[in-house]
């Protein structure tokens, strides 16, 4: 599998780009080559982190002892956020590849990506999920398909009027590799293959988009058997919401007719679960789902 340029405008829309043919309405002309200390850091696992291409690129791999993760050095309130990824090959059955945006603390807010790892010859799942104030359990997953280039693949709108949570906190932007077998494919039914470890993945496209805001807490975690993390617990001020920022315009407010016809298909065609879908865990749909 090629890498994956992974954009997410944490104003509302996810989206999922295959190979690197470049930023979704992003307002650049190209992406600027960074390398990976200018922005980010190894919070976890440093012993299974890689710096590669004189630090334009990052290896994660994970076996049994340990897998690794990395996390920016800032936390941001707004902003237009990618990241290219090659998640493992072959038989990765139970091995999480998660890119995210996550505050601090038991009432965080938290945007994630999982890419959950298959049977060799078997087709990765991503799950998306969105944590608002605590509380998540708003997972959607879909099969990867190629060429899915500008395609947008999730759209969290904001229903705060109606009582609905929306993520407001300053998050810090993580990635990382681990160990998910007890959950990540079939259910925790198919287990992990320790005989093709080490699992790698592979980072790239360190450059941020975004409006910084003041840590008032760093709290690094390396519990390996935990989804890892080095978080900030600022809150978003309203200076990131300014219209200076470009990520910021009207016309990231909502998808236009193109894209939101892309996005039914998308609905249509490769989500395989949908928690507004889903009577058994919730007979009563969650309130954004109407």
């Amino acid at each position: 599998m090629g890498y994956l340029l992974i954009l997410l405008n944490v104003l509302l829309v996810f989206l999922v780009v295959a190979e690197e043919d470049g930023i979704f309405a992003s307002g650049k002309s190209e992406e600027e080559e960074v390398v990976f200390d200018k922005n980010y850091k190894v919070i976890w696992g440093e012993d299974h982190a890689v710096s590669l291409n004189q630090g334009k690129e990052i290896q994660l791999s994970m076996d049994k002892s340990s897998g690794s993760g990395f996390g920016s050095k800032m936390s941001y309130g707004s902003g237009f956020f990618h990241l290219r990824i090659k998640v493992p090959d072959r038989d990765s059955a139970g091995v999480v590849t998660a890119y995210y945006l996550t505050s601090q603390g038991s009432r965080h807010d938290e945007l994630d990506f999982e890419f959950l790892g298959n049977r060799e010859g078997k087709p990765y799942t991503l799950q998306t999920n969105v944590f608002a104030d605590g509380k998540g359990n708003r997972e959607q997953r879909l099969y990867l398909w190629f060429y899915v280039d500008n395609i947008p693949i999730r759209v969290y709108k904001n229903k705060s009027n109606i009582g609905v949570g929306y993520p407001t906190k300053a998050m810090q932007i993580e990635a990382s590799l681990w160990d998910g077998e007890s959950w990540a494919t079939d259910g925790g039914q198919t287990k992990t293959n320790w005989s093709c470890a080490p699992f790698k993945a592979y980072f790239q496209g360190f450059d941020i988009s975004g409006c910084e805001e003041e840590e008032e807490e760093v709290v690094q975690a390396s519990n390996y058997n935990n989804t890892p993390s080095t978080l900030s617990s600022s809150s978003s001020s309203s200076h990131c919401a300014s219209d200076k920022y470009w990520w910021n315009a009207q016309r990231f407010w909502e998808l236009d007719p193109v894209r939101q016809k892309a996005y039914e298909n998308v609905k249509s065609k490769y989500f395989t679960y949908d928690y507004c879908s889903d009577k058994q865990r919730f007979p009563t749909p969650p309130l954004e789902c109407s």
